[in-house]
């Protein structure tokens, strides 16, 4: 099958190639990293020349807390000793900051009683203190990603995308008389309306590649699954053609990128499943289609999120690796206990260490993000170069519930405003709103306050 696409690449001028120029195919569309070939070749005036490359922005959100002794360095500054927990990133050691001191206030009680893990994740990119109901009237604040996906969305495909690794819920009571709404919803459109995340790896998949405006989309896909094709079979006259444009490291670029997006598919396709209900797998739900292995799931949808911000296909995702209070075990580290029994250690060192080894998990899943994205070239930076990714829980010691001195890291450095490499200390109790406010500027917002913010965060900026 051709992709009938002699005509389909976008019209540019000569020798420079559109950062919206896509490869299409019958109901496919396969969106471009950046090339040298969109460089422009003369010198530009002030209105034709383009902006800068895009600054991306992520969050990734964790529960439970952490096992805080092993994950909080001794010393501040450059040259502090890597805390255990973090030992598995070391590699990527100038990639990040750690944050110590900023504090999630929204997710305090303030006379609500319990229901910390609903409030640690509802307060977490809204700053507010959502109202405590287990019924339909929910009421939340806007959440950072949003205002920023409402002031940038338009010019990419997807204002925003919003992933996880378990199921958002529409209803019902999760967490001391919050609805479960709060406790699997991390984004927020509006104070009332939570942005549901997709767990399905094949689902973010056909959304990035999928073509919207085409109605032979779902065909498409049933001749792809049918057949065994690959995305990349739709648009091969495109990927010719454009090839023939390029200079070599160009066509080098392009062949990394589309061999890591046929990686995918082989993955997406040959990943072993989890059904409900099979011999040897713990009491936990899981919906079919997904990944049987933990590591395999997040690593895929951590692809997804490589591959979306890559192609500026969206400048804002989420990520939700458990939702709060996620009781599931880890076998594959082996703790087949569940993690929030675990994080009520009441000072065991067995139930900490527990503790330990499952956030070295989860940080082991950022450091594959880390490594992905650094892989990707963007000029003379990398696509970690240009974003800003923040990886963080609204609990710090999960035994105490408290919302204080949180586990917080930002990676990335922000298209050169951000200084990498340190351990930053700030008074406790700072908000940590204050951190979104600062990275609400450097994408462009002229944002004066967010939540209980106070100021943009300081110490974070090359010039600050």
């Amino acid at each position: 099958m051709t992709s009938q696409a002699n005509h389909r690449l976008i019209e540019v001028a000569p020798r420079t190639l559109s950062r919206r120029s896509v490869l299409r195919g019958l109901g496919t569309i396969v969106a471009l990293p950046w090339l040298e070939a969109m460089r422009p070749t003369r010198l530009l005036t002030a209105a034709e020349r383009p902006v800068e490359l895009p600054l991306r922005m992520g969050f990734i959100y964790v529960p439970n807390g952490k096992h805080m002794a092993e994950w909080t360095p001794t010393i501040d500054g450059v040259g502090y000793e890597m805390p255990r927990t973090l030992g598995i990133v070391e590699r990527h050691r100038e990639d990040f900051n750690l944050l110590s001191g900023l504090t999630l206030d929204g997710a305090f009680a303030h006379g609500d009683g319990p229901g910390d893990h609903a409030r640690s994740v509802a307060s977490f990119l809204t700053g507010a203190h959502p109202y405590k109901t287990d019924g339909a009237d929910i009421r939340n604040g806007v959440s950072i990603d949003q205002v920023v996906a409402q002031a940038v969305g338009s010019k990419t495909r997807f204002a925003s995308l919003e992933l996880g690794l378990e199921p958002s819920a529409g209803a019902g009571r999760c967490d001391s008389g919050y609805s479960c709404v709060y406790t699997s919803n991390l984004s927020w459109r509006t104070p009332t309306s939570p942005m549901a995340k997709e767990i399905d790896p094949g689902g973010v998949f056909d959304r990035l590649f999928g073509d919207r405006t085409t109605r032979d989309s779902v065909q498409v896909k049933n001749i792809r699954d049918k057949y065994r094709m690959s995305v990349l079979d739709f648009v091969l006259e495109d990927a010719q053609q454009l090839n023939r444009r390029l200079g070599a490291e160009d066509r080098r670029k392009l062949d990394e990128y589309l061999y890591s997006v046929r990686d995918v598919e082989k993955r997406l396709v040959g990943s072993e499943k989890l059904r409900l209900g099979e011999d040897g797998v713990p009491d936990y739900p899981r919906p079919a289609g997904i990944p049987r292995k933990m590591k395999d799931h997040g690593e895929l949808m951590l692809d997804m999120m490589t591959l979306a911000l890559q192609t500026d296909s969206t400048r804002v995702v989420t990520f939700m690796v458990a939702n709060a209070g996620s009781n599931r075990g880890y076998p594959e580290v082996g703790v087949a206990e569940g993690h929030h029994d675990c994080s009520h250690h009441g000072k065991s060192q067995e139930k900490q260490q527990k503790v330990a080894t499952i956030d070295r998990f989860h940080v082991g899943l950022f450091g594959y993000l880390l490594d992905r994205m650094s892989q990707v070239r963007e000029g003379e930076r990398t696509l970690l170069d240009n974003s800003m990714i923040v990886y963080g829980s609204g609990i710090s010691d999960g035994d105490r519930h408290n919302h204080d001195d949180l586990p917080v890291v930002i990676a990335g450095q922000a298209g050169g405003r951000l200084t990498t490499g340190r351990h930053v200390r700030y008074p406790n109790r700072t908000p940590l709103c204050n951190l979104y406010l600062w990275m609400a500027r450097q994408m462009g917002l002229e944002a004066s306050s967010f939540g209980d913010s106070t100021e943009p965060l300081p110490n974070l900026s090359r010039n600050s």
